[in-house]
């Protein structure tokens, strides 16, 4: 009982701590697919990280309470300890195997969604930076085309009118005078935008999804202990029910 109650309050440290990491979580995903709507036309996608939100939320009066009851055990503030545990266990499990198969179906996705935006994107060799998704793409990750640069070689517009050049965006930002001429290869971004949009889109997900798992692993052992003190004070009435 004693190991139980010091289990207890350190679990519920635990649980006020972590939820600013939850809550840092939760943002990351809904910003990520805020700033890329463009290429997720689902609005469902960020739930794992509202989902997350409401988890950290939660977490803070879950942690309070079980720092209180390893000081004085009471009944009533048990049951309810207990009614948050299976609250938290159920937000935080949906939340983690959302992120993990939202995580594999989106980027999957991308290479597809990557490859018609590049082909369709109407690009002109002149001091025109470009405004369109894939030029906001390629400056925001400093990135050129799917794979690398020659992705917008293959295209119709670039191998017919513009041989010799990639758009503007592709360039590094330390070059002001680049104007994306393929006879500077070493002015351009040498990644393509796909790695780094998968590498953003995974780190988001699974972080949420780790979050999770080990936070409800915490509330199983937070449950077990609260069980443990509560075997020790038998139910003499129902109220609590």
């Amino acid at each position: 009982r004693s190991f139980a109650r010091s289990l207890l309050r350190f679990l519920g440290l635990i649980f006020c701590g972590t939820a600013a990491a939850q809550a840092f979580g939760g943002v990351l995903v809904i910003l990520m697919f805020k700033n890329y709507r463009y290429l997720f036309q689902e609005s469902y996608l960020s739930l794992p990280g509202w989902l997350a939100l409401a988890t950290a939320l939660i977490l803070l009066p879950t942690g309070a309470l079980a720092v209180s009851i390893s000081v004085k055990c009471s009944r009533t503030q048990q049951g309810t300890l207990m009614h948050l545990l299976l609250l938290l266990l159920c937000l935080e499990m949906s939340s983690a195997a959302l992120a993990h198969s939202y995580c594999v179906r989106t980027a999957s996705q991308l290479e597809s969604v990557m490859g018609y935006l590049v082909h369709q994107h109407n690009w002109t060799c002149s001091q025109d930076p470009g405004n369109s998704a894939v030029d906001v793409i390629q400056r925001k990750l400093q990135c050129c085309g799917v794979h690398n640069y020659t992705d917008w070689l293959k295209t119709s517009s670039s191998s017919w009118y513009h041989p010799a050049c990639v758009p503007e965006s592709c360039c590094k930002e330390k070059h002001s005078h680049c104007r994306g001429d393929l006879g500077h290869v070493e002015q351009l971004s040498e990644e393509g935008c796909l790695k780094k949009l998968e590498g953003q889109l995974c780190f988001a997900m699974l972080y949420v999804f780790w979050c999770c798992t080990v936070l409800s692993i915490f509330e199983l052992l937070a449950g077990v202990s609260n069980a443990i003190l509560m075997r020790h004070q038998p139910f003499h009435e129902l109220r609590i029910l």
